[in-house]
């Protein structure tokens, strides 16, 4: 879950299919071995296909919370003789507080916004608790 940091931009490949662009915050927060807490923000790129592309550009702005489902991906370039990574999540699924009903979001036949059960409540972000068990190993 994070909140976007600048309007989405939405494009057309040269084939009409809709492409947009996200740029995503999320903060950690933790103790410190003083005691004090400490906060860190983490940007990610973000980009969606499709018709679900096309829903999401009529309604999101910079500031409005987001959750994200969709793989890493991973790609080089060089740049002054310098190999660089880049890495951007291509969304199957974006999904917002703020979204309006379906009907006024997407149109008729246009795909629905996907967002998990395990998304949605408090339990957001914490590991289950077998996770924090010793593996013996």
């Amino acid at each position: 879950m994070g909140f976007l940091g600048a309007d989405p931009e939405l494009r057309m490949a040269p084939g009409g299919k809709a492409i947009l662009k996200l740029r995503v915050a999320t903060n950690d927060s933790w103790q410190d071995k003083n005691g004090d807490w400490q906060e860190r923000a983490e940007w990610h790129r973000v980009t969606v296909f499709g018709k679900h592309a096309e829903s999401l550009a009529k309604f999101l702005r910079k500031g409005m919370c987001v959750t994200v489902s969709g793989q890493n991906r991973t790609s080089s370039y060089e740049k002054e003789g310098q190999k660089h990574y880049s890495t951007e999540i291509v969304a199957f699924a974006v999904h917002s507080p703020n979204q309006p009903a379906r009907s006024q979001a997407e149109g008729a036949g246009a795909e629905a916004p996907f967002a998990p059960a395990s998304l949605n409540g408090s339990s957001f972000g914490r590991a289950p608790a077998a996770a924090t068990v010793d593996i013996p190993f």
